[in-house]
């Protein structure tokens, strides 16, 4: 029968399952889980160390300021695409590095050379190993970056060199400074604690810890590198220069408490920013920040504001 404009339409009956139909539900789904598992179970290993090594590459296409130039820098296996940003004030005050997270580039240095180069800072920003348009295809978290990194100063020059760092930037230039002494402060912003530590929180829970294991194992052998080496936290232990850690409060990627190992860990000059309703990727959005960051590179660089 057709149903004209304003006909009655007759109510749809609720579909009832019966605590026992859920029981065979939740019973298959389990099984298909199970035997999902048992299938993956031997290739797991072999993509956790895949997806540990290789981070997505992604070109921001963010403008390049316009007082920057592209400029390439000799890393310690291959070229690394950059800028260098000069201050139109002579002499500059000092050099900020901008150190990206995973899966950046160093397009995310904008804000870092609006905001500095008004200050008297040059600005130094580039794309690290396996990231953007450097070179390499496997992200070690610090180990080898961080002779990268003691690479690019040795080639800018530039004296108080300030190291500012997100995430993964972060966690490089923290263990850069405890072996390169040119670098004079530190900003950590969203930093993991070690390694094997935030690998093994962030496995998915269908990982055993022999899984994870076996991932480390073969990522080890593929990149050259040793796991528990890479270690902000222990890195810090032998750190001088002033550090100034901040993690959001709700960040739920690499928890808080990462940021407070490395707290603990630092002798020298050093202060935790935790910053309410901010998670990982955000903490660095707000101008309040900033405005505590250069603040903190004023008074350990010896400058004014």
């Amino acid at each position: 029968m057709n149903r004209g404009e304003g006909a009655a339409v007759e109510p749809v009956k609720p579909v009832m399952i019966t605590p026992r139909r859920l029981a065979q539900v939740v019973s298959i789904l389990i099984a298909l889980l199970v035997i999902g598992a048992g299938v993956l179970a031997p290739q797991l290993p072999e993509m956790g160390a895949g997806a540990l090594l290789f981070s997505t590459r992604r070109d921001s296409g963010r403008p390049m300021p316009e007082a920057c130039i592209e400029r390439q820098f000799t890393g310690a296996n291959g070229p690394l695409a950059g800028w260098r940003c000069d201050t139109p004030t002579v002499p500059a005050r000092g050099t900020i590095i901008y150190l990206h997270g995973i899966a950046d580039d160093r397009g995310s240095a904008y804000g870092v050379v609006t905001r500095f180069l008004p200050l008297g800072f040059d600005v130094v920003a580039y794309d690290s190993r396996a990231h953007g348009r450097s070179s390499g295809d496997q992200c070690t978290y610090g180990y080898f970056e961080k002779d990268d990194l003691r690479r690019v100063i040795a080639q800018i020059g530039g004296d108080p060199i300030v190291l500012i760092g997100h995430s993964l930037g972060a966690a490089v230039a923290l263990q850069t400074a405890a072996v390169e002494p040119r670098v004079r402060a530190v900003v950590a912003a969203s930093t993991f604690s070690d390694l094997r530590s935030i690998a093994t929180e962030r496995a998915p829970f269908v990982f055993s810890q022999g899984m994870i294991d076996a991932a480390f194992a073969i990522a080890e052998q593929r990149a050259h590198f040793v796991v528990d080496d890479v270690s902000p936290v222990r890195a810090a232990a032998s750190l001088h220069a002033p550090v100034f850690l901040i993690h959001g409060a709700n960040d739920r990627e690499t928890p808080p408490v990462h940021s407070e190992r490395v707290l603990k860990a630092l002798p020298g000059a050093k202060r935790l920013l935790i910053v309410p309703g901010a998670s990982h990727n955000d903490v660095l959005w707000h101008d309040a920040v900033w405005a505590e960051i250069k603040q903190w590179i004023a008074a350990h660089t010896l400058v004014a504001s």
